[in-house]
């Protein structure tokens, strides 16, 4: 009898429990995202001209409107969606729009410069945040385009190869031109070829995972399963040596290796490929000479004028944080234009010139919770599929800034990527609010409440409190 009391009430607190859409929370976080948005906005007039910029009415209403339109999405067609990500993310890409619109500002452009751009990207990359969440209604249909997926990332990381199509920007061939519209398609590639790895190494992971030869305690893969890996190896070798870009090789290569070895949980995988990254890495040193530029400025910034050319950037951002100290400059008193290229690859620099090391790890503890809540949605996702996509999606986003953050710092060699959210550039922005979206589909099926099951006849009931009494 104490048994089925007990049963009855552990039933009555199931049927209790709720599962709420925290769209509310949402909510009330994006409007301190705005507020950070808005008020970076407002000091950055105040700190150049002495008062509030003259759009700050308009400016603020589309900025609203964007992001109350993501919201409204979300509460719609995707109800159990983690709610911290939007707001997260509206906070690092208004921070973004106010740093671009202060370098605006230096270089004489109030009106009509990089900041509005980047403003119409941001409306492009919510409108395809909007569009994601309406196509894909159940991230497990994403599997059935695995190679699908793979083809069309193949084929955007060959279009800048195209004569005519692709040209040359900063030393790295990455763009293309169309219709007087400049774009880089491995940004949309990184998107698809997540999708393609997940869905590979859910289909092959078993075998993937299987014992090979075990040395010195650690399992080491079987030959005939080093394909894939060796293959993922020479495509990264191949971008670098053929488009130059060092970051994008960098980034392909570490998502397929967190990827794998996440699919399979065998460490051989890491030191297969941290083996692999060592040879890529030395045969890069020794047969290009761009990258053999980028390590000697990484070791020795300070001798750009005579030894490594091109280091100035470098240098010139070390002394801007350097200056910038713990709570920066101020908006207006510090001169972020001095480093070259500052609103895409050392944004970052400009914020800790300006706004100090606080900002700068507050923009990186944002980042951490991306990454955080994608892997806290790969952790309860129910299947498969789901768990590496979102650990594929997060991994995107933290490769991308360590590789940058890493590079601004001096910590790793440059490559040449953009800050995510924040850093001007309509192809990056677009696509990092696409794997939002997607991020955001996966945990609100993760999130959402389970069918619920109930006795279909009284027979079934009976039955039950038979066996309940039975015990």
């Amino acid at each position: 009898m104490a048994q089925l009391t007990h049963s009855a009430t552990t039933s009555g607190s199931l049927m209790g429990f709720v599962h709420r859409s925290r769209r509310g929370a949402e909510l009330f976080l994006l409007i301190l995202a705005l507020a950070v948005g808005l008020g970076a906005y407002a000091a950055v007039g105040v700190g150049v001209n002495g008062e509030v910029p003259v759009n700050i009415v308009g400016y603020g209403g589309w900025l609203t409107a964007l992001l109350l339109a993501a919201h409204i999405a979300l509460r719609f067609l995707a109800p159990y969606a983690d709610p911290v990500l939007l707001p997260v993310v509206a906070a690092l890409n208004g921070l973004g729009l106010a740093v671009i619109y202060r370098i605006d500002l230096a270089r004489g452009k109030e009106i009509g410069g990089l900041a509005q751009q980047q403003l119409i990207w941001m409306t492009l990359g919510v409108a395809l945040f909007v569009g994601t969440l309406w196509l894909v209604r159940d991230h497990r249909l994403l599997q059935r385009f695995t190679y699908t997926s793979a083809l069309a990332a193949v084929v955007l990381l060959l279009l800048p190869m195209v004569p005519g199509l692709g040209f040359s920007n900063y030393g790295a061939k990455i763009w293309i031109k169309v219709a007087g519209m400049t774009f880089q398609p491995g940004e949309v590639a990184k998107v698809l070829l997540v999708v393609a790895f997940a869905g590979y190494l859910v289909r092959h992971r078993d075998a993937l995972a299987l014992a090979g030869r075990r040395i010195l305690f650690i399992d080491l893969p079987r030959g005939r399963d080093l394909g894939p890996i060796l293959l993922m190896w020479l495509i990264s070798l191949g971008i670098l040596a053929v488009q130059r870009d060092l970051g994008s090789a960098l980034l392909f290569f570490g998502l397929f290796l967190v990827l794998l070895y996440v699919a399979t949980e065998r460490p051989g995988w890491l030191i297969i490929g941290s083996l692999l990254f060592a040879v890529g890495a030395t045969l890069a040193y020794f047969f290009f000479g761009h990258v053999r530029n980028r390590v000697r400025i990484w070791q020795d910034p300070m001798a750009y004028i005579d030894a490594t050319p091109g280091s100035g950037q470098l240098v010139e951002g070390l002394f801007g944080m350097g200056w910038g100290g713990l709570i920066g400059r101020g908006f207006g008193d510090g001169m972020p234009w001095r480093i070259p290229v500052v609103e895409s690859d050392f944004i970052l620099a400009a914020i800790g010139e300006e706004l100090g090391l606080t900002a700068v790890m507050a923009v990186i503890l944002c980042y951490g919770l991306i990454v955080e809540r994608s892997l806290r949605t790969a952790l309860i996702c129910r299947d498969g599929f789901g768990k590496l996509l979102a650990v594929g999606l997060g991994s995107v986003i933290a490769l991308q800034t360590f590789v940058v953050v890493g590079g601004v710092t001096a910590l790793i060699p440059l490559t040449g990527l953009t800050t995510p959210f924040v850093s001007y550039g309509g192809s990056s922005l677009i696509a990092n609010w696409v794997i939002v979206a997607l991020v955001a589909r996966v945990s609100d099926h993760a999130r959402k409440p389970p069918p619920e099951l109930t006795p279909d006849t009284d027979e079934d009931q009976n039955e039950t409190t038979q066996v309940v009494r039975l015990r």
